[in-house]
């Protein structure tokens, strides 16, 4: 029997925008992950239409993000001033708008829906039952991940959440996990069925993101071109926890005071979730330890200029307590700069230990610092580590994100009318 073909997505978002700046509140990777899978599915003629909530009152009702990618801004609930907490009070009115866009049309307009975190996949399962087509759901984090691997300062998910979790677990017909790891984990924390696991790799956009000048980058920049810079891109919160990269420049500066003139530590973000508490939390603790000569804090930074960054550093720090996958990992290799990240989650899919970066196991500080320390005091050991970071991150494009998206969207369809296809689980 010939496989049903997917012409158009109804991709939900509902609590971050793909248009917003990554970095600060709660854009970040999952958002880079839905604009770059859209942009490349519409490149294989496939129609995307992103649901997202309005977050300002001049918004458009529809925006189009690329030829065949549609941003559709749905009013639920107040613009500015709602929390993710506060969302799950909304899901009835995202919903609805969601439900009313469909009903525009005529039936069938969606072949298949792709909701992103949890409470997107809320919204998913009931436009699922009422349109009749499947649900594909991407995680993105999950509560008990973070649950057993808590930050020092930050606050457990609450239960609604891991309930609301399971509930999209045993309702969508597939779900996307971006490493072996995390496929793991929704079949051992959330009893996933196998069958229904699908292992699809996030990619990186290797056209932005590439090798250049060090020297021009540190230009651009006003960063001394001698300078050994060490760089934390994210979130500022306790989840991402750039306190390690500080407190492990300190022990540096300790144990060698001779690095004072010369180390740069670049935190490129903006404050995020319970970080929000403390919006100036680096800047103090830069001050406690001894460090505001070194420390250089600046917002988030829109693509072309985050690549500068990465290209001006010496190693990108990702000291995360638990990463879904860790896209900044690969943007930074792919510009070349190796990465110490911390041996969790998906990053130890996105950096190869010892080829094109280094994982480093607990947060410790001495630890951490004596891993940092390499980078300055190895440089032929470095400059090994960055060729190896290209070279590994080059097998992350966001094509191949979308062609593997595709095929588990076609599985899902024909599935749902009766097809046999091509078995989904894709986990070693």
């Amino acid at each position: 029997m010939k496989r049903r073909r997917v012409n158009r997505v109804a991709t939900i978002s509902m609590h971050t925008s793909p248009l917003e700046q990554p970095g600060t509140g709660d854009a970040g990777g999952m958002n880079v992950y839905i604009v770059e899978a859209a942009k490349r599915l519409a490149e294989l003629d496939v129609e995307v239409e992103i649901f997202t909530r309005a977050t300002a009152r001049d918004q458009p009702p529809v925006c189009e993000l690329a030829p065949g990618v549609l941003v559709r801004h749905l009013n639920a609930g107040p613009y500015e001033e709602l929390t993710r907490a506060d969302m799950p009070g909304q899901l009835c009115a995202f919903l609805s708008g969601v439900l009313r866009t469909e009903a525009m049309y005529d039936p069938g307009r969606y072949d298949v829906i792709h909701s992103h975190y949890w409470l997107s996949g809320q919204v998913g399962w009931l436009a699922k039952e009422r349109w009749g087509v499947p649900l594909v759901h991407t995680m993105h984090t999950m509560a008990k991940v973070k649950n057993r691997m808590l930050a020092r300062d930050d606050q457990p998910e609450p239960q609604a959440r891991v309930v609301g979790e399971q509930q999209v677990v045993e309702i969508a017909d597939r779900l996307v996990a971006n490493t072996d790891d995390e496929a793991h984990e929704l079949i051992e924390l959330y009893q996933a069925p196998e069958d229904r696991v699908a292992v699809v790799n996030p990619g990186v956009n290797l056209t932005v993101f590439q090798p250049a000048s060090k020297g021009a980058a540190r230009r651009r920049l006003k960063l001394p071109q001698n300078a050994h810079v060490m760089l934390f891109v994210g979130r500022i919160q306790p989840l991402k926890a750039p306190d390690v990269l500080l407190r492990a420049a300190s022990r540096m500066l300790i144990d060698d005071p001779s690095l004072r003139g010369r180390l740069v530590v670049a935190c490129v973000g903006g404050p995020s979730g319970n970080g929000l508490a403390r919006p100036s939390i680096l800047t103090e603790l830069a001050s406690e330890l001894g460090i505001s000569d070194v420390v250089r804090l600046v917002p988030p930074a829109p693509q072309h200029e985050l690549a500068d960054w990465y290209r001006a550093a010496d190693v990108t720090v990702v000291p995360s307590y638990n990463e879904s996958f860790g896209l900044v990992a690969l943007e930074s290799q792919a510009c070349g700069t190796p990465v110490a990240a911390a041996a969790v989650g998906g990053l130890r899919t996105a950096v190869r230990d010892g080829v094109s970066g280094v994982l480093v196991d607990g947060h410790d500080s001495h630890e951490w610092a004596r891993a940092l320390r390499r980078f300055v005091t190895e440089p032929a050991w470095r400059d090994r580590l960055a060729a190896g970071a290209g070279a590994h991150a080059s097998a992350f494009g966001w094509q191949a994100t979308a062609a593997r998206l595709l095929e588990v969207y076609a599985g899902a369809v024909d599935n749902l009318h009766g097809v046999r296809g091509m078995p989904v689980a894709v986990i070693s």
